[in-house]
């Protein structure tokens, strides 16, 4: 299974709107997110399935992509590693599945699925952590593929 833990773009400020929900992407977040999104779009297989925070910033991140995609409640800001992992089912779904959610959440699901000591990973904004879980000698290994950040594309 591949797992695509990507952040949103850079939003507004919350003072700015007064709900985090309603945060929406400002122009440097909408060009980071086209930026990745044209990436993302050229090894992404057909059948990759998308979850998406129902928050506006995230939801905005998401159709950069110009994809099929879901959103779920268990994905919004402060969400937890349980309810992510269960939603798109690690390690036992098939393929592909890419999230676009938040901090602290994407950090913390990175760092459980590493074993790393530090209870969360920093995820820039717009950037994404692609992991694959595979199967060597019957043990359960969580891979990285790739790190991207739209900076650097």
């Amino acid at each position: 299974m591949d797992l695509i833990l990507w952040r949103h773009a850079e939003a507004i400020d919350l003072d700015l709107v007064g709900d985090d929900m309603l945060r929406s992407l400002t122009s440097k977040g909408e060009k980071q997110a086209a930026r990745m999104a044209a990436w993302l779009d050229r090894q992404l297989p057909d059948g990759a399935r998308i979850w998406a925070s129902p928050a506006t910033r995230t939801e905005q991140t998401a159709m950069a992509l110009q994809r099929k995609y879901k959103t779920h409640s268990s994905l919004a800001p402060l969400s937890n590693v349980d309810d992510l992992l269960r939603l798109v089912q690690w390690p036992n779904a098939k393929g592909c599945v890419v999230v676009v959610g938040h901090q602290p959440t994407l950090g913390q699901t990175i760092s459980r699925l590493l074993g790393l000591n530090e209870s969360e990973c920093a995820v820039k904004k717009g950037a994404l952590w692609w992991l694959r879980h595979r199967e060597r000698d019957g043990v359960g290994q969580t891979v990285v593929v790739t790190v991207q950040s739209p900076e650097v594309l």
